[in-house]
């Protein structure tokens, strides 16, 4: 990491890459065309401070440093100084730890004239190259090269002069200086073979270093030399660039952020490493990571600024491939979640409505700003209905309710084709005027305007071979992306799963409203029986088992006898409906026929069991006898496993006909056999103004609570009624005190009021 002493750290090489990557991710690697990759700089210079010297040839000085060049000697010397008491000063060793002879020292050698293209050297100073190495005094190990610096154009050429001033300066321009770079190895730490290993890799990197020289002290900081590793690099001679500032590596892609950050650290003279996109002199593009330390004289002055340029290209694109696998390995994570979580939801759908809000609902903020579902053959008979919008705001929702699925607008034929035929249609790229996509529509124009639609999709939900409808797919602007063929096949995928569901659905609503009309249409109207009010209600289930074998009857016999029944064969579907149908025809039979309540259920239960008529039911069968003198009935009744009927009396008292109870029918064979048990029937007196309540468990059985409360519940409701509250009125109370929020089975309810005389 590069330190200012005044400014603190420079910003790493890595977050320069970083906003490299970001900046390559818009901008076409194409571009950039066979470029040279140095993959392995990166672990020169990531991270590392570069001390960069000035060499006084004649004079054996050195006599300018960048700020990092001053710390490793720990602040003890001033410049100009002899290039040994620099290095003393800083600890320069050989790998053994042996200081150098005086001629041997390769900042002496390039001091000489001599160009050391790569040698490694030991500092033991204070002050490490490399962030954590050395801090405690420890080793940090060096690759030091260097060479003279050759005059740009001979003794007439017109541009910066990099000798400084003064009568001592020799020679023709740059014959008196060197320059010396040290560039801290990364893995210092190592030792032995290892060491050496990675001393012997930077070799190469060395020589193929791209170093420049611009002069401080003049307008616009033109540059003052460049080694030959930047004519190749580049493509630029030191003729063509000397006097001139190194924007002209610039282009139309290069980010002006980076430029921006360089320049204010220029202005700042703080050190500086950026990654930015650069063009070379055939206009081919390449990553360059430039590291910038200001060079400063023995007083503090600026003088110089000394860049070090490496290609990263390869680094660079290797970078932004890696976070692109990333990315999709994400986005395919997020989509089977999307997949799975939608296969979830949509498979408990309880209707075809329920269905197509889940998928709308799905589908939104994952994968669209806004979505809307179509059926062309919708529940009720409806040709084409829109069952279910989502939207991203609340207040675009309504607006999709009142915009049709790209209707009537300039391409809108074609993706109503594609989806008639089932295959789905991408829109990338929707006009942004809504006059262009409804010109005759003016109405339409403004609802598309106000819905700021930037992309589309329309996928079919197709099941079992036929086309059920369309989901739509809108991004909005301004943050809406624009659709492309992933997400198209995505948006199919998961239409496809969704068709199914919503087929299922409403496969189901049809088999339950054909068992629903079969039940209802099995359940009689209520007859008008002289001396008797009656009323009676049916309900059916909400929990998507709506279909069950619940019934009522009330059927006057001869004799001016009249019976009552209540029952409920288990299932709730088809068959269970028809059971019931069955059983309550069986059970008119028999009671046609003036068997007692007991034998007429016995008969019942034996052509359940004989003739699988259904697996079990329960049944309550009650026979009111003729108009006595004082006007009571004699109540005779017979109970078969199911709840107790109430019997509330003039006075208001109230009690169970629980006397008798037994087995369902079809649950014990000793009950299904002619020679087998017999039921008995009890009978009870019932004055004029009696009311008889008989239910099923609808009202009783409910998950999480307590059956016996529910039917005490229900006792309560019927004693609480004032005693002359008609039948309509005790089933309408009872119903709004006793049926639970979510009814999870049918319920039939039957009341009975003998009439005063």
């Amino acid at each position: 990491m590069s330190w200012d002493p005044m400014t603190g750290p420079a910003a790493p090489p890595g977050d320069a890459v970083d906003r490299a990557v970001d900046q390559a991710v818009a901008t076409s690697t194409e571009s950039m065309g066979a470029t040279p990759s140095t993959s392995a700089m990166p672990h020169v210079l990531h991270s590392a401070s570069v001390a960069v010297l000035m060499l006084d040839v004649r004079e054996r000085q050195v006599v300018y440093a960048n700020a990092t060049g001053i710390e490793l000697t720990g602040g003890t010397v001033r410049l100009p100084v002899s290039i040994r008491d620099w290095a003393d000063a800083a600890g320069l060793t050989d790998l053994d730890g042996e200081p150098f002879a005086d001629e041997s020292s390769p900042l002496a050698r390039i001091a000489a004239g001599e160009t050391v293209t790569g040698e490694p050297v030991a500092l033991h100073s204070g002050a490490p190259l490399v962030a954590g190495i050395g801090d405690d005094g420890t080793t940090t190990l060096a690759w030091v090269t260097g060479f003279a610096l050759a005059d740009a154009g001979g003794p007439d050429q017109k541009g910066p002069d990099l000798n400084g001033s003064g009568p001592d300066t020799g020679g023709g321009v740059g014959a008196s200086r060197a320059l010396a770079v040290l560039l801290p190895l990364a893995d210092s730490a190592a030792g032995g073979e290892d060491r050496l290993t990675a001393v012997r890799d930077r070799a190469v990197l060395a020589t193929e270093m791209s170093f420049t020289i611009s002069d401080a002290q003049s307008d616009d900081d033109p540059l003052a030399w460049v080694n030959p590793s930047f004519e190749r690099l580049t493509g630029y001679s030191l003729e063509e660039v000397v006097g001139t500032n190194c924007r002209f590596l610039q282009g139309p892609n290069t980010d002006r952020a980076s430029v921006r950050r360089i320049r204010e650290a220029l202005d700042d003279r703080r050190p500086i490493t950026e990654v930015l996109l650069n063009y070379r002199r055939d206009g081919t593009a390449f990553w360059n990571q430039i590291t910038i330390s200001p060079v400063l004289d023995g007083d503090g002055e600026l003088v110089n600024f000394v860049g070090v340029q490496s290609d990263v290209t390869e680094r660079v694109i290797v970078e932004q491939e890696r976070r692109a696998a990333l990315a999709d390995a994400e986005a395919a994570r997020a989509q089977l979640r999307l997949l799975a979580e939608a296969t979830t939801q949509m498979t408990a759908a309880l209707d075809t409505a329920d269905a197509c809000t889940r998928l709308a609902r799905i589908v939104v903020p994952e994968l669209a700003d806004l979505a809307t579902v179509d059926l062309i053959d919708a529940p009720g008979g409806h040709s084409r209905q829109r069952m279910a919008v989502a939207a991203r705001e609340s207040d675009d929702e309504e607006l999709l309710r009142r915009f049709g699925p790209l209707h009537g607008g300039r391409g809108d034929a074609s993706a109503a084709s594609a989806a008639g035929a089932g295959r789905p249609h991408l829109v990338s790229d929707l006009p942004e005027s809504g006059a262009d996509q409804y010109p005759d529509d003016p109405d339409a124009a403004e609802v598309y305007e106000r819905l700021r639609l930037r992309s589309a999709m329309v996928v079919p939900l197709r099941a079992r071979g036929r086309v059920l409808g369309t989901l739509t797919l809108y991004t909005q602007f301004p943050y809406g992306s624009r659709y492309g063929q992933r997400d198209l096949h995505l948006a199919a995928d998961l239409a496809g799963r969704a068709g199914l569901a919503v087929d299922n659905a409403r496969l189901y609503e049809v088999e339950r409203a054909a068992a629903a009309t079969l039940q209802h249409s099995l359940l009689p109207a209520v007859p008008d029986v002289p001396g008797l009010q009656i009323a009676a209600r049916y309900l059916v289930g909400k929990d998507g088992n709506q279909v069950g074998g619940d019934w009522y009857d009330v059927l006057p016999l001869p004799g001016g006898y009249v019976g009552a029944a209540v029952g409920d064969v288990v299932g709730h579907d088809l068959s269970a409906a028809a059971a019931m149908g069955q059983l309550r025809g069986v059970l008119r039979s028999y009671a046609w026929g003036g068997d007692p309540p007991g034998s007429v259920l016995d008969r019942c239960d034996q052509l359940v069991q004989g003739l699988d008529i259904a697996a079990m039911a329960t049944a309550v069968y009650a026979v009111l006898g003729p108009v006595a003198a004082d006007g009571s009935r004699e109540l005779s009744y017979a109970n078969a496993g199911h709840p107790a009927p109430l019997l509330r009396e003039p006075d208001g008292t109230i009690g169970r006909l629980d006397a008798h109870h037994s087995p369902m029918l079809g649950a014990v064979p000793e009950f299904g056999v002619a020679s087998g048990a017999r039921r008995d029937e009890v009978a009870v007196t019932c004055a004029p103004g009696s009311l008889l309540v008989f239910y099923t468990d609808g009202l009783t059985d409910i998950a999480g609570e307590d059956a016996d409360e529910r039917a005490e519940l229900i006792e309560r409701t019927v004693a609480a009624m004032d005693a002359d509250a008609s039948p309509e009125d005790v089933v309408e109370r009872t119903l709004e005190v006793c049926l639970p929020e979510q009814l999870g089975d049918d319920v039939a309810l039957l009341a009975i009021r003998l009439t005063a005389r």
